[in-house]
């Protein structure tokens, strides 16, 4: 079996740790048992001060099923298209019909609007089976809920 953490380069990882959080449903993730907070467990493996954040900087699933996510700052802000994308599943899957998956994945972007995403676009194409929207997280990072 694979494992994977997901990395996110952010310039305010406790700001993107809540939205998506919040997004998934996921929990923030508190620091190791014996450290006040994450700086202080960073500060003890060598991380030097100015790669902290502030906050929680990292999300878990609290199943255990999908992957961690941690939120690493960095100093330049995002400038260019994701490589990867994240698709968030709301819609129930083809087996819903598509006019109540519409309905599905508008509640789930108009929820996340107000959480601190932007709808950039609906993708929908008359005749096929398929609908989805297009968003930014509150750093650009692209994301669709489908």
């Amino acid at each position: 079996m694979v494992r994977f953490q997901l990395v996110i380069d952010c310039t305010d990882p406790e700001l993107l740790a809540r939205f998506w959080a919040e997004a998934l449903h996921y929990r923030l993730e508190p620091p190791p048992a014996s450290f006040d907070d994450w700086n202080d467990y960073w500060r003890s493996v060598g991380v030097p001060e100015d790669e902290l954040g502030v906050g929680f900087d990292s999300i878990v699933d609290p199943a255990g099923v999908g992957p961690r996510i941690w939120f690493q700052i960095v100093p330049e802000k995002k400038s260019l298209k994701n490589r990867l994308h994240l698709d968030v599943r709301a819609s129930g899957g083809r087996s819903t019909p598509l006019r109540e998956r519409k309905q599905l994945i508008d509640a789930e972007a108009a929820r996340l609007s107000t959480l601190g995403a932007t709808v950039t676009r609906v993708l929908e194409t008359e005749g096929l089976d398929h609908y989805a929207i297009a968003l930014l997280d509150p750093e650009g990072n692209e994301f669709d809920i489908n």
